[in-house]
């Protein structure tokens, strides 16, 4: 094993001011933070960068993000643009699935260790990173979570399992934390109910049974919304589903509206083991994870979703276009909107300096995150060129890196990528619409939107500097507005639901200027809060609905010119 090392190199404002286009009023997921490499799997010589299982809090007006095995944290003020802080003391530099909580003048912090005994930490200062350790506090603690109530009374809430339920224990604050009294079984998976809690991608392995993690508990109006992962982290189909109560320790009640928080198509997939936090303007947001899984299972990155409560008290997630720019959380009135920006880029020709085996370039336009183009060198003589075949309004682009046998491992300082993107109208006349060419940040999911939008038919990426052996590139995506007609209403659109309740079967007749479909369900006409994007096809297996539940559905058809009207709204019993 190898490990590169890379002084840091010092960030003036002149590189700066070159490097950012425009002032960021978007986002777009995967998001787009400097990963950490994974050290758990370096004795089988396995590099790859991951980052999941988020919990974030809101300290003094700002926000902290804790992220599974990535020897610090992260350090925002408006939830979009994050920096990362390496502490003056750290006690877990393996950490797993942290819990974190804002309590009086202090962040508190603890992460799961089935091997032995945690304490918790805590700071009064995270910027500094200062952490000092209380006494232990529990054993064979999995995926915790930390919740102190409104009354001052503490909690814990873990379990990692695909047989244990989700556990709770009061916790005595003037004692350290220390446990107190019986621990309390809270619920289990229950996938013979509920559909999307069965393993496997699509939901389709039969053999295994489908894991519970990430407990996370949300107060809001006096109830208790306790959040849970399902069913495996590596996964299209990770998602979180909710339980209410009225009561830290039960019982709770499943939401008829599960899973809440979900994401099972498009260019990156899951939105499972995640928390949910108070941000500007008193919205709520979830971070979460999602999967990448080519290296191995655990390689994922970071997302977030609006999060609501309706007139009912059901909290639920707007994730249809959920890897589409939608405005940022400070962006006043707009905050978690869908920018309407479509993907211009869809299966669109490309062109390329060289590629390396199999991996071609056609990849960086398949909306595949799982694919992806190597080049034959890594050098600054490395380009690849899409066609848009017509011209389009282009507004951002999102450029998604790969690694292809990185041979990084941990925590490396001084990463940094450097590019330029040109675009032109006609193939001959290029201009810089992106310029990376002195930048001195590590960008592995960069997205940047345009100051100015720009009327484009070509767009070409030409390298400069990755900080990896190999030049690997999953994604350019392209996102504005063509000039063309936004599709019609889907016609002949059909759910059946199967013998087996769990299922249905959804087809619809193609339309010949669709890139895609959005199918959309829920629990009544005026709650299809679940979506599934679906490129191409016109069927569509969905496997998550729960036996004893009425459902509803619609659909819209989408291409690189807008979104067509809804269909009507069908009624399954």
């Amino acid at each position: 094993m190898k490990v590169l090392s890379i002084l840091w190199v010092l960030v003036c404002s002149s590189s700066l001011s070159r490097a950012q286009t425009t002032q960021m009023s978007t986002y777009c997921n995967p998001l787009n933070v400097d990963y950490t490499y994974a050290i758990y799997d370096a004795a089988r010589d396995i590099s790859y960068r991951s980052g999941a299982d988020p919990a974030v809090v809101k300290f003094k007006g700002e926000y902290y993000m804790f992220v599974t095995r990535s020897m610090g944290y992260w350090h925002s003020t408006d939830l979009l643009n994050w920096n990362f802080i390496s502490p003056e003391k750290w006690y877990f530099q393996g950490s797993n699935a942290p819990a974190a909580h804002n309590y009086k003048d202090s962040v508190l912090y603890v992460t799961g260790d089935p091997s032995g005994s945690m304490s918790v930490l805590y700071t009064d200062n995270p910027k500094k990173g200062d952490w000092k350790p209380l006494p232990y506090i529990l054993t064979d603690l999995q995926d915790p979570d930390l919740f102190i109530d409104d009354d001052g009374q503490a909690y814990m809430f873990w379990g990692s399992s695909n047989t244990y339920p989700i556990r709770a224990k009061k916790l005595d604050r003037e004692k350290n934390f220390r446990p107190v009294g019986e621990t309390v079984e809270l619920f289990k998976l229950d996938g013979d109910k509920h559909g999307w809690e069965r393993f496997g991608e699509n939901h389709a392995d039969t053999v295994l049974k489908g894991y519970m993690e990430g407990a996370w508990l949300t107060k809001h109006n006096n109830i208790y919304y306790m959040q849970y992962a399902a069913p495996g982290t590596e996964f299209n189909v990770y998602g979180d589903g909710v339980y209410t109560s009225r009561s830290p320790l039960g019982p709770y009640k499943y939401a008829p509206n599960n899973p809440v928080f979900y994401k099972p198509g498009g260019f990156a997939n899951g939105a499972g083991h995640g928390s949910t936090v108070l941000g500007p303007a008193n919205r709520y947001w979830h971070f979460a994870s999602m999967s990448v899984s080519v290296n191995v299972n655990w390689e994922r990155r970071l997302c977030m979703f609006p999060a609501y409560f309706d007139q009912d008290g059901l909290m639920y997630s707007n994730t249809a276009f959920g890897d589409y720019p939608h405005y940022a959380p400070a962006v006043a009135g707009k905050g978690g909107e869908f920018t309407g920006w479509m993907l211009l880029s869809y299966k669109k020709p490309v062109r390329a300096s060289s590629s390396l085996a199999e991996f071609k370039p056609h990849y960086i336009t398949d909306e595949s995150i799982r694919t992806f183009w190597v080049a034959q060198k890594n050098d600054d003589k490395q380009w690849l060129e899409i066609d848009l075949q017509k011209p389009g309004k282009v507004f951002a682009v999102q450029l998604n890196y790969h690694d292809y046998k990185s041979d990084l491992y941990g925590r490396v300082g001084g990463l940094y990528h450097r590019y330029v993107i040109e675009g032109s109208s006609d193939g001959k006349s290029w201009k810089t619409v992106v310029d990376r060419s002195d930048s001195y940040k590590d960008v592995p999911n960069d997205y940047i939107e345009l100051a100015e939008p720009q009327t484009l038919r070509y767009i070409r990426y030409k390298n400069i500097h990755v900080p990896t052996p190999n030049l690997a590139i999953s994604g350019i995506r392209v996102f504005g507005q063509g000039q063309g007609k936004a599709p019609g209403k889907v016609a002949n659109f059909s759910v059946k639901r199967k013998a087996d309740r769990r299922d249905a079967v959804i087809t619809w007749s193609k339309q010949s200027n669709a890139q895609g479909y959005n199918i959309l369900w829920g629990i009544a006409p005026d709650k299809l809060y679940n979506s599934w994007m679906a490129y191409d096809n016109n069927m569509l297996d969905l496997k998550s609905l729960s036996v004893d539940q009425k459902y509803y559905f619609s659909i819209e058809a989408f291409n690189e010119n807008g979104v067509s009207n809804r269909g009507k709204v069908i009624e399954i019993n």
